[in-house]
């Protein structure tokens, strides 16, 4: 014998995401039942006649009679009215599963035709879909266009953006604001004729800041100041040292300046006679100053090497009594260029009593390195300056 067809359970579901049947008419949900939505509707219709949720109740109940009238033999309809809450989001949705829920342990439905009178309610169609098949979508419009209500929801999450984020609030918020109260401040004091010179001010800093990023700048500034770490001691003072020497050289090269400024003249036949005199005026105010800057920072690096045990340690006390000397030479040099008459034997001098200094430097640095050498370690780079044959 042939199987009878199993009998279908279409429900005509009308849901109403914000609740307005229970806010505004005070109707308890879920509504199961032609004559229970037909009252309900007509209740939420007297409290509120442009409620669009009262329009989509009457359709629901329309749909089940045309349903019922041309019913098929297997098949059997209900109408049934859910709400969410008038919180949105989560809440909402949450609502309307558990009324559904409830709806469909009364009547097992095996379909669904959906009711909703706008944008916002149809969002919730992936939950009805993933409980019980949805076969057909019936939409209400009434005063007002699909169009329209789209532009509405989506200007509404783009105004809700605008005021939440902070990224966009302080362009679209804090500057009208401030405008506004430098306004009221101009318009107390009786200083409105300024009111255009303070708005542009205003607007224009807005845009530099803006458009520099220099509030990004400062923010990672004041980031960087709280998450800074001091750097090792050792590193401190080779820093301190450089600075003060970099300092040093500055100020030799600015008397160096100076003085090759107070000699020179404008005359362009005589200027290139005076480049000798010129050279030597600028070693002579400069050099020292020059070369105990240059011996600062050598210093600095030369204790840092000390206590990181590092090899560099004699390379650097040799430079820095080779620049030491050297600059004794340069301003004996001086001399002879400012004045060629003179003597240029305390230069030779210098330079000869200069040989066997650094030679004596050399050796005792040699002699210091063999004899400490368990308290130093090699570092990655070469040695090749003090490397014993």
């Amino acid at each position: 014998m042939p199987t009878a067809a199993k009998a279908e359970r279409i429900l005509i579901l009308c849901v109403d995401r914000d609740d307005d049947i229970g806010v505004k008419a005070g109707i308890n949900t879920p509504v199961l039942g032609r004559k229970e939505n037909v009252n309900a509707a007509a209740s939420l219709a007297l409290r509120d006649p442009e409620e669009a949720d009262a329009n989509a109740m009457f359709e629901a109940v329309r749909i089940y009679d045309n349903l019922k009238k041309s019913k098929k033999g297997h098949e059997k309809y209900e109408v049934a009215t859910i709400a969410g809450s008038d919180l949105h989001g989560v809440e909402a949705d949450r609502q309307l599963v558990a009324e559904l829920t409830e709806v469909l342990n009364e009547f097992p439905a095996t379909d669904v035709i959906l009711v909703t009178d706008g944008y916002a309610d149809e969002m919730v169609l992936p939950l009805i879909e993933s409980r019980v098949p949805v076969t057909s979508v019936r939409r209400i419009v009434i005063q007002h266009s699909k169009s329209i209500e789209e532009t509405a929801a989506v200007f509404s999450r783009y105004l809700k953006i605008l005021v939440t984020n902070p990224r966009y609030s302080r362009m679209f918020l804090g500057l009208p604001g401030i405008l506004f109260i430098v306004l009221g401040v101009l318009w107390y004091l009786d200083w409105l004729a300024y009111a255009g010179q303070a708005l542009a001010i205003i607007a224009g800093a807005f845009l530099v800041v803006r458009g520099f990023r220099l509030d990004k700048t400062a923010q990672n500034f004041i980031k960087w100041i709280k998450e800074y770490s001091p750097p090792p001691f050792t590193v401190q003072i080779a820093g301190f040292s450089a600075l003060a020497g970099i300092l040093l050289i500055l100020v030799g090269g600015y008397l160096g300046g100076t003085a090759v400024a107070n000699v020179a003249t404008a005359s362009a036949d005589t200027f290139f006679t005076q480049v000798p005199s010129l050279i030597g005026e600028f070693l002579l105010q400069s050099t020292y100053l020059i070369a105990i800057g240059i011996c600062v920072i050598l210093s600095g690096r030369a204790v840092r090497w000390f206590f990181e045990r590092d090899l560099r340690l004699w390379r650097t006390i040799v430079i820095v009594i080779g620049v030491a000397w050297s600059s004794v030479m340069f301003v004996e040099a001086s001399q002879i260029l400012i004045k060629p008459e003179s003597a240029y034997t305390t230069l030779v001098y210098t330079i000869v009593g200069g040989i066997p200094v650094i030679v004596s430097t050399v050796l005792t640095v040699l002699l210091l390195r063999r004899k400490y050498s368990s308290y130093f370690e090699e570092t990655d780079e070469a040695m090749v300056d003090f490397e014993e044959r």
